[in-house]
Parts: structure tokens; sequence; C-alpha cells
């Protein structure tokens, strides 16, 4: 009985995992804009956005991270983007984004009103324009329940900016007035809020007016 035969052939070459690191689900606009990003140390490094999709990003930067690592970047124009990185290259890194899909759907709304507006590449102008108001004291209900006093200096239809000494953990939810919020980013002298639903303009002007 004749013996079967043995395949000599050289094995397939093994698929490189970076290829398969680097097939984007979805496609990426390019979109300039500055920012920061934080570590899990709570150490905040500037940023630069070059790319972006409802999936991922790719920013510059000076600070040399890990795969894997997670970050969260922050933008006056998209808010609080949380996720790990998904590569690094020579003056930045990509990250892959976590969010819900809710969020996700706010991010996507907002790239197509960048992309109508013409406003890419070399983004700069923020996503909403700045509400003007006088009154500028507010109350802060944070997540215990515990209210305390806080100054806004910034605000806008999707979030503000206020001075405070809290530091509530990013991501948690808290009430400016009466509108609920999610902690974004910390800044040296207070927090940016993201709100949960983007606002009336002529109502928050009458509200904090």
């Amino acid at each position: 009985m004749p013996s079967p035969m043995i395949d000599t052939a050289s094995p397939p070459a093994p698929v490189s995992p970076r290829v398969v690191t680097d097939r984007r689900v979805h496609n990426r606009v390019p979109v300039v804009l500055l920012g920061r990003f934080m570590r899990a140390s709570k150490h905040e490094y500037p940023c630069k956005l070059i790319d972006v999709s409802v999936g991922g990003a790719a920013l510059m930067s000076p600070a040399e991270l890990d795969f894997g690592e997670r970050v969260i970047a922050y933008f006056d124009q998209l808010g609080g983007l949380e996720g790990t990185v998904a590569r690094t290259f020579d003056g930045g890194f990509a990250m892959q984004f976590t969010m819900t899909a809710h969020k996700r759907e706010k991010l996507a709304a907002t790239l197509m009103f960048m992309l109508n507006k013409d406003q890419q590449p070399g983004i700069e102008a923020r996503r909403h324009e700045r509400i003007a108001f006088q009154s500028r004291s507010q109350s802060l209900t944070l997540t215990e329940g515990l209210t305390i006093a806080c100054d806004v200096t910034d605000m806008s239809i999707s979030g503000a900016s206020i001075l405070t000494a809290a530091r509530p953990a990013l991501g948690a939810t808290v009430k400016l007035g009466n509108l609920s919020a999610r902690v974004v980013r910390h800044h040296d002298r207070g927090i940016a809020l993201e709100f949960i639903d983007v606002q009336n303009p002529n109502a928050l002007r009458r509200y904090f007016g």
C-alpha cells in the first residue's frame, strides 16, 4: 500500500497582528482640534486630534503611551472621549473608543454637523457657540446628594465649565442647578461638564440670565 503523501510545502505565513489592528470598522475623517488627555495616573497632557470616527481617533502628543492603556481625551467641540490605546506611532497614538450607543450617536451627529458645515480639515471653532449670561453663581449637586456652591465661567447648549474645589470622578453624573450633566474633565480651577441632553439656548438664557 503506497505511503500517504506528505506535504512538504512551506506553511502559510502568519497573518500580521498589525494588519488586523489597522483594519478600521469606521471611516475616519480629518479633523484638527487641540485638547488634552488624561492617563490612569490622573496626569494630563496636551494633544492634537488629527482624525476621528465614531470608533476611534488618532492624536499627536509628546507623551509615550503603552498599548492597551486607558485614556480620556477631551476636546471642547467633542466633549470627553474615553478609550484604550490601539497602537502607537511616531509622535502620537491611536485610541479605540469605549462608549455607550447613545454617546456614539451623539458623536456621529456632531461629526456630521462639522462635515456639513465644511469645518474640516483645520476645525478650530467650538461645537456650540457659548452663551452669554449674567449670573455666575450656581449650585452643584454631587453624586452623594451633597449640594455645594460653584461659579459658572463658560457655558454652551452642550456643557459648561465651573469653578469648584470639588473633584467628582470623571464620568460621574451631577446636577448644575436642575440640569443633569456628566463630568468630562478636571482643570486647574474646577471641572468641565457635558449636559446629558443638549439644551435649548433660549431656555438656558432664561435660567441663568
